[in-house]
């Protein structure tokens, strides 16, 4: 009775890109275990540069850039200017490290794209910036979700309740008739403080069983968690 009352109240479902819809593969060396580490480590070999310049370089304008505070047409020449390269090599090497680290999750895409069809909205919230956002959710993607919220875009990141305000103004819902899932607990516990159905990432048989929990329709997945 219980997954009967709650399969009405879940209207919406809300993903991450980075470490959810995108996922990371497995770094070549041992200490690139941090996330986007591998992406870095990349720059860094193809750059020729000490880690340190590296990151100097990069300085608080990167997390600017994510939070939407300072423009792609300012940040791309100067970072570019501190790595002693043009903004044309490093949007290139840039696009080319981001593919080379992470792999779209297709089976949850495909899970995600049947919710809609079901009549359940779907949303991305992620905090990317100007050169991760156009290879880690491509437009193909993107332009099937019913609302997508990315920080460099609108201003604010998460963990910030402002931003999960935002995304759940933009789906027309309830914090309750949502459910919004993460691959970082830092992230989801600002969610559940607003009420949200916040959920961690593992794999996506988990993420299918907690759906289902939740009252969600998961269809055809329902064999895999019979199996699982």
């Amino acid at each position: 009775m219980k997954n009967k009352k709650n399969q009405k109240k879940i209207k919406a479902v809300i993903f991450d890109i980075g470490g959810v819809l995108a996922l990371e593969k497995k770094p070549k060396r041992l200490f690139a275990k941090v996330h986007e580490f591998g992406v870095h480590e990349f720059m860094i070999d193809k750059l020729k540069v000490p880690l340190d310049t590296y990151f100097d370089a990069l300085d608080t304008n990167y997390a600017y850039a994510i939070e939407g505070l300072i423009s792609e047409k300012r940040i791309v020449p100067v970072i570019a200017k501190n790595l002693n390269t043009t903004p044309r090599k490093l949007r290139k090497l840039f696009k080319k490290a981001y593919k080379l680290y992470f792999k779209q999750n297709k089976e949850l895409y495909k899970f995600a794209f049947k919710l809609k069809k079901q009549g359940y909205k779907i949303a991305i919230l992620s905090d990317q910036w100007y050169l991760s956002s156009p290879v880690l959710i491509p437009k193909k993607y993107r332009k099937r979700f019913n609302v997508v919220v990315i920080s460099c875009e609108v201003g604010i990141r998460k963990p910030n309740p402002e931003i999960y305000k935002l995304t759940l103004k933009k789906l027309k819902v309830k914090p309750a008739e949502a459910v919004f899932i993460d691959n970082r607990k830092w992230n989801t516990l600002p969610a559940k403080k607003l009420g949200i159905n916040a959920i961690l990432f593992k794999n996506n048989n988990k993420i299918f069983r907690q759906l289902k929990k939740l009252g969600v329709k998961v269809n055809e997945y329902a064999g895999i968690l019979k199996e699982n």
